[in-house]
């Protein structure tokens, strides 16, 4: 199992997440929406595609661009199509 937590906050968990360079991508229905807000920021692996933001609200203190996810991915990152991964000081349990 694994857990993404912010400040004691779950904001996503799921035994079914896919790993890569390190970083665990949580598929969709196991992240907590309630949570996330959308970003503008796009930034591009040359390997996996365009990811989009989010941005983490936790009643009210946020956390700029801290999970991004691919929703078209390149044929090689294909398995993490719209799944989510954290940075910005969240902490992934596994």
């Amino acid at each position: 199992m694994a857990r993404a937590v912010l400040n004691g906050t779950v904001i996503a968990e799921s035994d079914h997440t896919v790993v890569v360079e390190g970083n665990h991508y949580f598929p969709p229905d196991a992240v907590k929406r309630e949570y996330l807000a959308d970003s503008a920021l796009e930034t591009m692996c040359p390997w996996k595609g365009t990811a989009s933001y989010y941005h983490l609200d936790l009643n009210g203190d946020q956390v700029q661009n801290a999970a991004w996810y691919y929703p078209s991915p390149s044929d090689e990152a294909a398995p993490i199509k719209d799944h989510v991964a954290f940075g910005g000081g969240v902490v992934v349990e596994a």
